[in-house]
């Protein structure tokens, strides 16, 4: 079955600076199960490239493999995109950055596909500073694949097995800051109040953009003990095992003032603990966010925010002094400069 979305809006929709409306920044209808976080998470990307102005032509949006990596065919249905094979979308960025600078990338990766097959190529992304916006959509489940744990999986969640989860899982925000990330968020995708500003904030960032945002899935990880359940109408475990139709669910929203906690209730009960960081907490520094995150942690709370932020930072074509003109614009003689000019490089090593 194929899905169109309508032609028609409303003539009166508020236009940006640019003439656009939010239709412009539309993608495909999505196709994943109704109340996903993750289609709230594509359209608070829609809303942030509509406030910032960005001309749609002049975004390149990269996903590697997840459900998570569906999801910029659903937004910038106008823009440049590059669906890469799992865990390795931070390389393809990096090569498309190092190829042309011009743009503006936003790489789609989730909790698999950036914290187990692409770990290593997160790390070397974060590494080297890519300019980019890195966004997980993180669910705590391999939903694509039908309800395996991943690796930010919450100790004590309920598989579609009926097995706890017996190994702690992976912190991505405390390993980006521990690897040097110029920018480090975490958010929740039903708070689109404090997710538009930080995205349009990541945006605006010189270097690598890191943001988690937990996004529940209403499929497979709709289990008390889980920070990341949603809701999903179930009886009983063995009914994960064969879903041929998952009742839609209703979209769970988030939004209360910053320095105070939201207990967000799930349909199915669980329960989770949400703060969100006050303005007096220093995003410059690197070490109390850190701590901050494991402050919250031991009180069973997830910190959402902008934890960190380095305005002074170099990305990797100020470290490596890279042209300025994309490479598809340099001809013969900038690309192959003759053998004089090698010669002086390999005398430099000598």
């Amino acid at each position: 079955m194929s899905y169109k979305i309508p032609a028609f809006r409303h003539p009166n929709l508020p236009r940006n600076e640019l003439g656009h409306t939010t239709k412009d920044y539309e993608g495909a209808v999505s196709t994943l199960c109704a109340g996903c976080g993750h289609d709230s998470i594509s359209a608070a990307i829609i809303e942030a490239c509509f406030q910032k102005n960005v001309p749609p032509h002049r975004v390149a949006k990269l996903s590697g493999i997840g459900c998570s990596s569906k999801t910029p065919t659903y937004f910038l249905g106008h823009s440049h995109g590059f669906n890469s094979v799992h865990g390795r979308m931070p390389s393809v960025a990096t090569g498309a950055n190092m190829a042309n600078r011009e743009l503006l990338y936003i790489g789609v990766s989730g909790d698999g596909d950036t914290a187990s097959i692409g770990m290593g190529q997160f790390v070397h992304a974060v590494r080297r500073n890519v300019n980019m916006v890195y966004i997980c959509e993180n669910n705590g489940v391999y939903g694509l694949t039908k309800g395996q744990d991943s690796a930010t999986t919450d100790l004590g969640s309920i598989s579609k097995k009926g097995e706890p989860n017996a190994l702690e899982p992976i912190d991505l925000c405390s390993i980006a800051l521990q690897l040097g990330a110029t920018f480090v968020a975490n958010s929740f995708s039903g708070d689109k109040t404090q997710l538009v500003p930080i995205i349009k904030a990541a945006m605006a960032h010189r270097g690598f953009a890191f943001i988690n945002v937990i996004s529940p899935c209403v499929t497979f990880n709709n289990t008390p003990g889980s920070t990341k359940a949603y809701d999903y109408i179930r009886q009983h475990m063995a009914s994960t095992n064969t879903v041929d139709y998952v009742p839609p669910a209703d979209e769970i929203t988030a939004e209360f003032p910053e320095g105070t906690d939201e207990l967000v209730t799930m349909h199915d009960g669980s329960v989770i603990n949400l703060h969100k960081l006050e303005k007096k907490h220093d995003i410059h520094s690197r070490s109390s966010a850190i701590s901050l995150i494991q402050e919250y942690r031991a009180e069973d709370k997830v910190v959402t925010g902008i934890l960190f932020i380095d305005e002074e930072t170099q990305d990797i074509h100020e470290t490596m002094n890279t042209t300025d003109r994309p490479l598809r614009d340099l001809g013969t003689k900038e690309l192959c400069p003759g053998g004089a000019e090698l010669d002086a490089i390999n005398d430099l090593h000598r």
